[in-house]
């Protein structure tokens, strides 16, 4: 992961993790979408991002959740290097392989 990506992945997980400490879960959540987008090629971050979410999930009691995440860390465990659907938020509200498009405020930190 370049630098850039890099900064700007560990600010969106800083700032969820801050979030969901404050049981801002919704603000939480929010934050964990933009770096699923962010690392989703890298296996560490992008299971990261999956295990952060089960646990939003967790606190807010959503079984759909926890149930997805479960699926979604396998699957970021085999399937990172391979193919990622580029975009993609990772929560159980979207499918999981559908390419989405990024935000333009996260387009720039992609580039090398």
């Amino acid at each position: 992961m370049h630098q850039k990506l890099k900064n700007a992945f560990d600010s969106e997980m800083q700032q969820a993790i801050a979030q969901y400490q404050q049981h801002k879960l919704e603000d939480a959540f929010y934050h964990l979408e933009r770096a699923h987008i962010l690392g989703q090629s890298y296996t560490l971050a992008h299971t990261r991002t999956h295990w952060w979410m089960l646990k939003v999930g967790w606190q807010r009691r959503s079984a759909k959740q926890v149930f997805g995440q479960c699926s979604r860390i396998v699957a970021s465990v085999i399937f990172s290097k391979i193919w990622v659907p580029i975009g993609n938020t990772g929560g159980t509200n979207v499918n999981p392989l559908k390419p989405m498009p990024i935000p333009k405020d996260l387009q720039n930190s992609l580039k090398p």
